[in-house]
């Protein structure tokens, strides 16, 4: 009997993946040097994913352009951030608007 080579025996889930770790910039091929490619990848995957709506509650926000969100289950438009819903800066601006309040009050 001759033996098969552990590489010839793929399971049928690994037969479709055509890229290791290029994922959604493998369009870009060998262009721009990987570090640019790790970046866009991480914009990239950021900017089209679902977010959670504030409003209703429901995974459904995706981003119609630049810093433009809307939620297609209650049809709110949201301003965020370039790439994805919430911002650093801004989560810091709530925090401290929130600190400043709750000194006022006390």
């Amino acid at each position: 009997l001759p033996v098969m080579p552990a590489s010839a025996c793929l399971s049928p889930a690994m037969v479709n993946k055509r890229t290791k770790k290029a994922g959604i910039t493998g369009k870009y091929g060998v262009r721009y040097g990987a570090s640019l490619r790790k970046t866009v990848k991480k914009m990239e995957i950021s900017q089209h994913a679902t977010y959670t709506c504030v409003f209703c509650g429901k995974d459904s926000i995706k981003r119609v352009a630049t810093g433009i969100w809307h939620c297609k289950a209650c049809k709110k438009t949201v301003a965020g951030g370039a790439y994805t819903l919430n911002t650093a800066q801004a989560a810091q601006v709530r925090s401290t608007i929130r600190r400043l309040r709750e000194g006022t009050e006390v």
